[in-house]
Order: C-alpha cells, then sequence, then structure tokens
C-alpha cells in the first residue's frame, strides 16, 4: 500500500538529536531546532563525538582536554540559548566513537523523533560532515533528518514545505510525517511533479501518485498546491524551484545504494541545497509516530 486512508493525528515531537562540533554550521542548526523545538514542546540533546577534526572549533588543544572544554563550551551554550528557548528541556551529551554511529545510537537510544544537523559551513566542517558523516546519519538513523545550510537565514516559522513527487513506488512514503510536521506551522506543501523523462507511462505514473497526495492532503485538511516540473536535473530544477517560491524546507526521500549509503541524487541534493533538507528513508517513514502506518 502506497499511502494509508485516514486522517493525520498530530503528535508532537518530544525529543530532538542535535548534532554539535562547536563550528558556525552546528551552532546555526542548533539554533535551527530550537526554533521547532519551541513550536513542538520538544526537549533538545546536543551531542558532541570527539572523534572531530574542524579547525573552527575546540580540537587544537591536548587530547586528555577534549572532555573538559566540551563540557565547559556545552555549558556557555546552555546559558546563552537558554532564554531563548520556551520549548521542554535543553541538554547535552558527550560519546566517543565513530561520529555517525553515536549520533544515530544516541538518537535511537533516546527514542528522538528528528536529528537536525549542520549541512555546509566553514571550511573543514563542510568537508568534515558533507562526507561519509551526514551520508551515515542520513542513511541509519532510525528518524527523520533535516540538514540545515550555514548559510540560510533561520526564520521562525516554516511557511513552505517543497515535497518532489518522482516515478518510484516509495515517493508518497514522505508525505504523512511531513504533512503531520507542516500542522506545527499550518504550512502549505508544494508537490512538484518532477518529469525527468519524456516517456509518458512515466508522466501517468507520477499524475497518479500527485492524485493520491491530493487526495491524502485534502482528507487531512492540509493546504497544497501542485506544481509540474520538466528536467532531466531534478536536483537543480528542485532547488531552484523552492527558491523561486522563497521555501522553507524541502522534504525528500533519501534512495541508498547497495552498501546502505545515500544515493547520488540524494547526495546532491543534501550537499547542494542552500534551503534545509528533510531526510527520510522507507523504514523511516514506515514506522514514523506521524504516519498512518499502523
Amino acid at each position: 500500500m502506497l499511502l494509508p486512508s485516514g486522517i493525520i493525528k498530530i503528535t508532537a515531537m518530544k525529543k530532538i538529536i542535535v548534532a554539535v562540533d562547536f563550528s558556525t554550521g552546528s551552532i546555526h542548526a542548533l539554533r535551527y531546532a530550537i526554533a521547532i523545538a519551541n513550536k513542538s514542546n520538544s526537549d533538545i540533546e546536543m551531542v558532541w563525538v570527539d572523534k572531530t577534526a574542524s579547525p573552527e572549533s575546540i580540537y587544537s588543544i591536548s587530547v586528555e582536554d577534549y572532555r573538559t572544554e566540551a563540557v565547559k563550551r556545552f555549558n556557555e551554550l546552555v546559558e546563552q540559548y537558554q532564554p531563548l528557548f520556551t520549548g521542554g528541556k535543553l541538554e547535552y551529551k558527550l560519546r566517543k566513537g565513530k561520529i555517525y554511529l553515536e549520533i544515530v545510537t544516541m538518537a535511537k537510544r533516546r527514542q528522538a523523533d528528528l536529528i537536525v544537523m549542520g549541512s555546509h559551513g566553514v571550511s573543514g566542517y563542510e568537508q568534515f560532515w558533507i562526507g561519509s558523516n551526514a551520508n551515515r546519519v542520513i542513511s541509519n538513523a532510525g528518524c527523520p533528518v533535516i540538514t540545515v545550510n550555514s548559510r540560510f537565514k533561520l526564520k521562525t516559522e516554516i511557511k513552505k514545505i517543497v515535497v518532489p513527487i518522482d516515478h518510484y513506488n516509495n515517493t508518497l512514503l514522505k508525505l504523512p510525517f511531513t504533512a503531520d510536521f507542516s500542522k506545527l506551522y499550518q504550512s502549505e506543501l508544494h508537490l512538484t511533479g518532477v518529469y525527468a523523462t519524456t516517456m509518458r507511462t512515466m508522466h501517468k505514473r507520477i499524475e497518479n501518485f500527485l492524485d493520491k497526495a491530493r487526495k491524502y492532503l485534502d482528507k487531512a485538511n492540509v493546504p497544497f498546491h501542485v506544481e509540474y516540473l520538466h528536467s532531466t536535473d531534478i536536483t537543480k530544477s528542485t532547488i531552484e524551484y523552492a527558491q523561486s517560491i522563497n521555501a522553507d524546507l524541502i522534504s525528500i526521500m533519501t534512495e541508498q545504494d547497495d552498501n546502505g549509503l545515500l544515493g547520488p541524487c540524494a547526495q546532491q541534493i543534501v550537499n547542494h541545497s542552500p534551503i534545509p533538507i528533510l531526510s527520510m528513508h522507507e523504514d523511516d517513514a514506515k514506522k514514523s509516530k506521524s504516519s498512518l502506518f499502523e
């Protein structure tokens, strides 16, 4: 079944994990997460893993002082951002090991509803996260992940969410969580039928998926708009459309390769989008607390 019937039941997020390495990009992601937590009354747990290499952060000091300095920096963050935080609790956790694995493990252990992390940042940070770590966090997390470009101007509201609909069987699986998330902000969803080929059979397939999406959103009372995009470069056309309407978020399914890593199309949009990306893979969507796969 591609999309379950029924009305979305709003389930407020309770826990958000934020990956922090004290760089500009990760602090930007923290501020983005705080805005979501304030809206959903969620707790935030910041996670730092001491196997890191960012010239902007704390790693020029000796190895034995890593954790002491990290605690100090976290306490400073709590003091700085607590006045802006009206959600639940703002906490932190220090971990040691493989970066992506520790972030994913903490999210699963805390039964997190969402992971927020930086994407592009200052020199060093971009290479650090938009390499195997961001790839593997998105691919292995048991919940959706939002990646935030440090150049994205933070907003208190999310008014427009772009939802690309392609010809793949799992394309609609992102819709229940995305629609539920949009209800926090009373956002409008922008469904984009992406025609990457001239084959009429593929066009009909996408149109069929869009028809299912329309019916679902009508029943869920979620406002939406439908646009058709004709382009062989799905990443470029999706980002350009999102920019043209001043979108606040793009929601995607993350196809994966045989090794369980992020596929090329998902990689490109996560790496290159100046707009935050909400990523989820099939398992995330099916077991999401917000979905109707029950």
